[in-house]
């Protein structure tokens, strides 16, 4: 892995649907995103990975438009937290890029004191650049 130089930035309150995952192992993630991309469609959409550390749970989210109807779908309504934290972007092609995501958050542990009451957010900015914010406190 390259040299990491992460930027503070501000994040400002996501309202989104979301689905979590089986559980929070590589092949369950992809299955949900699978799932959850099928079912809200690419188009335009904003989406979002986000781990809460206190229920080691993962999440797949997009955010949430005005015609969306999370409720048919089976799908929670939630606010990924703003705040401060600490980005990391990964450019790359996929699959190859997703499994850099999991050593980048561990590397971007060591530049600041993580916040565990929110969750470290995946920003899919395209289909090859990925946004990692993970809150500090």
């Amino acid at each position: 892995m390259h040299a990491l130089t992460p930027t503070e930035v501000d994040f400002d309150d996501v309202q989104v649907m979301c689905m979590p995952a089986r559980e929070d192992e590589p092949a369950a993630i992809r299955e949900a995103w699978a799932e959850f991309e099928a079912a809200v469609g690419l188009k335009g959409r904003k989406f979002y990975g986000a781990f809460y550390p206190e229920t080691r749970e993962y999440h797949v989210c997009a955010q949430l438009e005005a015609d969306d109807d999370p409720a048919a779908l089976g799908y929670q309504v939630a606010t990924l937290a703003g705040g401060s934290y600490l980005r990391a972007r990964l450019k790359g092609e996929p699959p190859a890029v997703y499994e850099l995501i999991g050593p980048t958050f561990e590397e971007l542990t060591k530049h600041a004191e993580p916040d565990e009451s929110r969750p470290s957010i995946e920003f899919y900015r395209s289909r090859d650049v990925i946004d990692l914010l993970l809150p500090i406190t």
